[in-house]
């Protein structure tokens, strides 16, 4: 019989041993933009984990699930894309976790909507808020998986503009079979199989 890697457990006991984290902005004139890749693909996440993200903790709002066999915190930081950092290291050392346990999942508009690309470490590639996060933590040892949003259809657009523009219909189709596979990844990667994932997943 099929075993889904992602229970339906509303509090599930043990220690948390990952964090998965969606990057975004809060509240509602910001939902279904580019810039907020992260937090769709982690509410993607959490549904199918039968997780309620409505606690209030760590600047964000969050809950527990268990994937793959293993206790996890998903997390949406509330303090705005810039300041993610804040969130994501106060919860880090709440639970007493190093970078490489802490799977950041944010919008990258160099890939086209409907690719994703996974890295176990590097750069924030002028991502603000995983800047934010490895300034605040230190460390740019975060694994992380890139969901592609689109570049500028103009160079003279506005980046801020591009950025919190919302997507097509048909982008949003891509999009969210992207996030299906980021879905896929977070399950391989939290069971210690990142290189599975960029296998099969990376664009």
């Amino acid at each position: 019989m099929f075993k889904n890697p992602f229970s339906k457990s509303s509090e599930p006991s043990g220690p948390v041993e990952y964090i998965i984290v969606g990057l975004g902005n809060p509240g509602s004139k910001y939902e279904g933009t580019r810039h907020n890749a992260g937090f769709m693909a982690l509410d993607y996440i959490a549904d199918k984990a039968g997780a309620d993200l409505k606690r209030i903790k760590f600047k964000g709002l969050c809950g527990t699930a268990m994937i793959a066999g293993k206790k996890v915190l998903l997390l949406k930081p509330s303090t705005y894309m810039n300041l993610s950092g804040q969130s994501v290291t106060e919860a880090m050392h709440f639970y007493k976790l190093p970078p490489q346990k802490v799977i950041i999942l944010y919008d990258d508009i160099s890939l086209e909507p409907g690719k994703m690309r996974i890295r176990l470490k590097g750069s924030h590639g002028g991502q603000n808020g995983m800047k934010n996060i490895i300034y605040l933590s230190g460390s740019d040892q975060f694994p992380r998986i890139k969901i592609g949003t689109g570049k500028k259809p103009n160079p003279q657009w506005d980046l801020a503009n591009w950025v919190l523009s919302k997507f097509s219909e048909q982008e949003l189709k891509l999009m969210y079979e992207a996030i299906d596979h980021v879905s896929s990844s977070v399950e391989l990667m939290v069971n210690e199989n990142a290189a599975e994932a960029m296998n099969k997943y990376n664009s």
